[in-house]
């Protein structure tokens, strides 16, 4: 299997993988970068050589753990279940803007995630809606959408399960992306930044985001306030990339403003437009 990175490059983002998460996988570094296990494994020894890393059993931490003395605070990914029981009513607030833009007839693309799942059930009680067809790479997702059926189509990417997530990355993910060319496609992510762009937290998931962005016409990201201003390892677009920024009430409004100057539509729950006429 041929590395796809030049060895230094490639350790670099992994030991930023590892201080973003606080704990990466073998696995992960595998899939992230396209390498065999024996080259993951060599390249967490020679962090952890450096002291960068620790090695830990099937992975490694940060070499400064939480608790021991030192400034670094290590961020993890938070499980789908985890995520699903924080900011509640933004989350609900922002569903109910993104399912205001869609029409009758339409393609949606559903990006994983606990916002884009909100998203999900806004669509479903939607009973004026039908003859929708919706792709997702989230399981989670897609059994909530199941509901809604034979008024939505609903199609399942495919590819390999991240647990955490309970998404469906490369391989396999991108087959499907790549032909198809949807009228819309939601996005979630970790970070909406000016400079950064839109990211995410693991660098699997920021890939198939990235395929999203280029297949279909409208690109509408939906974060709540805490996203606004943070930049993560995972790189998903600039913002050039996206059309429509959906956030809630309590959004930083100088930090908004700034988005708007940069050329987003940023839509909060007492602006946002009424629905579109449907048929």
């Amino acid at each position: 299997m041929p590395d796809s990175l030049p060895a230094l490059v490639r350790r670099e983002q992994a030991q930023r993988l590892v201080n973003e998460r606080g704990f990466v996988r073998v696995s992960e570094l595998r899939s992230a970068f396209n390498i065999s296990g024996v080259t993951a494994r060599a390249d967490l020894d020679a962090l952890e050589f450096q002291g960068a890393v620790r090695r830990v059993h099937g992975g490694a931490v940060p070499a400064h753990s939480p608790g021991d003395g030192s400034n670094f605070r290590a961020e993890r990914e938070h499980s789908f279940e985890e995520a699903l029981e924080a900011s509640i009513i933004p989350k609900q607030q922002i569903a109910q803007i993104a399912a205001g833009l869609v029409q009758n007839g339409q393609s949606v693309i559903l990006d994983v995630g606990t916002t884009t799942h909100a998203v999900a059930r806004a669509l479903v009680a939607r009973d004026d809606l039908h003859d929708v067809v919706i792709i997702t790479n989230g399981l989670s997702i897609a059994l909530e959408l199941e509901q809604a059926i034979p008024r939505f189509t609903v199609i399942v990417t495919g590819g390999s399960l991240r647990p955490l997530q309970h998404s469906l990355v490369e391989p396999l993910a991108g087959l499907v992306l790549s032909q198809v060319h949807a009228d819309l496609v939601f996005i979630g992510c970790n970070g909406v930044d000016i400079a950064g762009g839109v990211t995410n937290i693991n660098l699997p998931e920021a890939g198939i985001k990235a395929l999203m962005l280029t297949a279909a016409e409208r690109v509408v990201v939906v974060a709540d306030r805490s996203k606004l201003g943070q930049v993560h390892l995972g790189r998903v677009g600039p913002l050039s990339a996206v059309h429509t920024l959906i956030t809630d009430a309590g959004a930083d409004p100088v930090m908004l403003d700034s988005l708007r100057e940069v050329g987003l539509t940023v839509l909060l729950p007492e602006t946002a437009p009424s629905a579109p006429d449907r048929p």
